[in-house]
């Protein structure tokens, strides 16, 4: 049997265990990977390689890194990769109709989350900031909408109160690389027809902005909480304390809710249990927590240095 050729596009972590296991299944010839251009990055803004690529030049793989998709030049040496199939996984870039008429089994994108809900840049986040219990993936054709293709395959997985966006992150990954070797063959034996997404239960998980993390004190502790959750590592759940000349940012790292009673942003304890502050509803207790410019601590360690007396407040 012939091996599937495979031209495999994608930028972010997520998709360097969609590239492992095509790359050691001896189904799937891929043809080259193809990631974003190199960024800079570091304290010295030295261009550095996207995870992907990096992955890709270990395994021996070829790379093609164009600063645009729709770049002519490129769509043309695609053409001459003969590709039967594209795959994209976190690529980063809307793709035009010229490639994605290209492979004969046109392309496949594997998404992490349950469509038609949370199409766009940021599923895995909205869906723990918004207290959902499940999420999963979706294998779709790709057509030229933002996430809008039939679907070809679902897997659905729990998200649990332990999880955030690096656990659920690393989870949804394999179950995205076992989800694309197992639905491929099928896909292309024609044992598999896609179907439409369903028109009801559309939602949009926009791109996270910093200011995503800034907690507000008045909304309910389950609500902060889980907003944490989704946002660490990135931009984290950040808060700030009155000082001069200006206010001290201060990331919260952990915590956990208590049905406890305080004014928004009050600090009503604070002690090697940890600083408890009061919410819309309820309570949260902070375990560990980052001064800006410092290292991450322990609730009990920052107060050994950074006392809190029980009435302040941080900023609403």
């Amino acid at each position: 049997m012939t091996a599937l050729r495979i031209i495999f596009m994608c930028t972010a972590e997520l998709s360097c265990a969609s590239l492992e296991a095509l790359a050691r299944d001896p189904q799937f010839q891929i043809a080259a990977v193809v990631t974003q251009p190199d960024r800079p990055k570091g304290r010295d803004l030295k261009p550095q390689p996207s995870p992907v690529k990096s992955l890709a030049l270990k395994l021996g793989l070829a790379v093609l890194q164009p600063a645009r998709a729709r770049d002519e030049q490129f769509i043309n040496a695609l053409r001459e990769l003969k590709p039967d199939l594209i795959v994209v996984v976190a690529y980063g870039q809307i793709l035009p109709p010229s490639i994605l008429d290209l492979p004969r089994f046109g392309c496949l994108n594997v998404h992490t989350s349950l469509l038609p809900k949370y199409r766009g840049a940021a599923p895995i986040q909205w869906a723990i900031a918004n207290g959902d219990v499940e999420t999963g993936v979706t294998i779709m054709k790709m057509d030229a909408g933002l996430d809008t293709g039939p679907m070809v395959s679902q897997r659905r997985t729990a998200i649990l109160p332990a999880d955030d966006s690096i656990t659920l992150h690393d989870r949804l990954a394999q179950l995205g690389a076992e989800l694309l070797t197992r639905t491929i063959p099928e896909f292309v034996a024609g044992k598999i027809q896609p179907r439409p997404q369903p028109v009801e239960g559309i939602s949009y998980a926009a791109k996270i902005k910093k200011e995503d993390g800034h907690i507000d004190w008045n909304q309910p502790a389950q609500t902060i909480w889980n907003r944490l959750r989704a946002f660490t590592p990135w931009p984290g759940a950040f808060t700030f304390l009155p000082a001069q000349p200006k206010p001290h940012l201060l990331k919260i790292w952990k915590a956990e809710i208590i049905e406890k009673s305080g004014g928004a942003g009050e600090i009503v304890s604070a002690d090697k249990t940890g600083i408890v502050v009061g919410c819309g509803q309820d309570a949260l207790r902070i375990l560990e927590l980052q001064r800006e410019g410092g290292r991450r601590l322990s609730a009990a360690e920052f107060l050994a240095g950074h006392p809190l007396k029980c009435g302040e407040s941080f900023l609403v």
